[in-house]
């Protein structure tokens, strides 16, 4: 049954992360893959970031998996419990 709630999280998390970066590029926003990407494709990347990006990147995309991890467990506890 732990397998099936780590499955169940797992889900949750990853079509929450999904929904997040689908939101965040209608937004304009930076996601993880253009943070990482950035300081290789341009010298002034850092000059580009914006503090509303690093927000997002640091604060609000973490809540949300957590949030996301939250709801999988609630999942879990639903039906299994």
């Amino acid at each position: 049954m732990n397998m099936i709630r780590l499955y169940l999280i797992g889900i949750t998390v990853l079509i929450t992360a999904v929904l997040a970066i689908l939101f965040a590029e209608k937004i304009e926003y930076k996601t993880w893959c253009d943070f990482l990407k950035g300081p290789s494709s341009s010298y002034n990347y850092w000059s580009v970031l914006k503090f509303k990006d690093m927000l997002w990147l640091f604060i609000a995309y973490p809540l949300l998996l957590g949030f996301g991890s939250f709801v999988g467990n609630l999942i879990y506890q639903k039906l299994f419990l």
